[in-house]
């Protein structure tokens, strides 16, 4: 009995058909877990300000909004200088590439800055000297866990994006990485505007 060959399967065209590296499946399999950490997070400030009867002690001071805003400005900002990164990298423009990197880079530091302000005080005092103190009110603490949660990511990928821009410097990183940086980045500026608008946005009453 004679056995037909086998060959090569030919699958049917697909424009998209493995055009998705293994690393940017991996960074989606990863930013969708790690949203999930983010929706717990709020889930519980949800139930935890839901169930209170007073959310905002007395003494507790109220969330500065205003400069809080510039904050996410500065960070919608950073999003966009790493579209314009991805861009030049792909049209082998290393030069702007890298100055799009780098200034992507400083507005995730002037975020932490702000941040470390808001929180402690720089020119002026911060919300841990005006009343707002870690355990001691719901309201407290889940505001410094959500908002410190997240800007760990923000220094987690700024150090990326300074790593990134040292290799792509030396001729090791590629626009493909550099798109892998920019979906992470993404993620984290647009988990900030969620947090923003329900932590900062929604009243907290008297």
């Amino acid at each position: 009995m004679e056995h037909a060959a086998h060959g090569p399967a030919t699958w049917p065209a697909d424009a998209q058909f493995g055009r998705s590296s293994a690393g940017k499946i991996a960074m989606w399999i990863f930013l969708v877990s790690d949203g999930l950490s983010f929706a717990g997070l709020l889930l519980a400030y949800g139930i935890l300000r839901g169930e209170s009867q007073v959310w905002r002690h007395p003494g507790e001071p109220e969330l500065g909004i205003a400069f809080t805003a510039g904050l996410t400005f500065l960070l919608i900002c950073s999003s966009v200088t790493m579209v314009f990164a991805f861009e030049a990298a792909e049209r082998n423009q290393r030069g702007r590439a890298a100055a799009l990197l780098l200034a992507t880079a400083l507005g995730g530091a002037l975020f932490l800055l702000g941040q470390y302000s808001e929180y402690f005080g720089i020119l002026h005092p911060g919300l841990t000297k005006e009343g707002l103190v870690f355990g001691q009110s719901a309201y407290a603490s889940t505001f410094y866990v959500v908002t410190g949660f997240h800007g760990m990511h923000v220094l987690s990928g700024t150090i990326y994006i300074l790593i990134t821009l040292g290799r792509y410097l030396k001729g090791t990183a590629t626009a493909a990485q550099i798109e892998l940086l920019g979906l992470f980045w993404h993620f984290v500026d647009l988990v900030w505007i969620l947090v923003f608008t329900i932590v900062y946005l929604i009243p907290a009453g008297p």
